[in-house]
């Protein structure tokens, strides 16, 4: 379900420079990293509890975890208002190529894209570099943009 954000007019925004993408990033991966935290220490106190040491066993629960936890991190965000907490600090939002807020498929398109863009050495990201509709792969590919916020007064 998405909050009702309004909508915005695609003519009346500025993409946020690369920088600025990657500051917010930044601040996200913190996030992230805090939530990998949360999730390791429950799966090593519950192995604990029931075996008398976090380290035995099969982990593939663990890593399902850690795989699949910053994509609905992320997707929940943009599904509900366009900002992660990064992003809101930098003034950025995401919105459909139509300046509409993201439903789930286009979010999880946006994260699986991403994740695309930052396994081929951030080529995805540094193609803003070199569009002239200043977008990145995983834009393209999940029909979405960012575009930059203004100031609250």
């Amino acid at each position: 379900m998405q909050t009702n954000q309004p909508n915005i007019n695609i003519q009346d925004t500025v993409s946020p420079p690369l920088w600025r993408i990657f500051a917010s990033m930044f601040y996200d991966l913190w996030l992230v990293l805090a939530i990998w935290l949360i999730g390791v220490t429950i799966d090593t106190l519950i192995r604990h509890a029931l075996t008398g040491s976090g380290y035995v066993g099969n982990h593939l629960l663990l890593q399902m975890y850690l795989v699949i936890s910053p994509g609905f991190f992320y997707a929940w965000f943009w599904t509900h208002g366009g900002q992660t907490l990064g992003m809101r600090s930098w003034r950025i939002r995401v919105i459909t190529a139509q300046g509409k807020a993201l439903n789930w498929r286009q979010a999880s398109t946006r994260y699986l894209g991403s994740v695309l863009s930052l396994a081929t050495f951030g080529l995805g990201y540094f193609w803003v570099l070199f569009s002239k509709d200043k977008m990145t792969w995983h834009d393209k590919l999940s029909h979405t943009r960012l575009v930059m916020m203004q100031k609250r007064k």
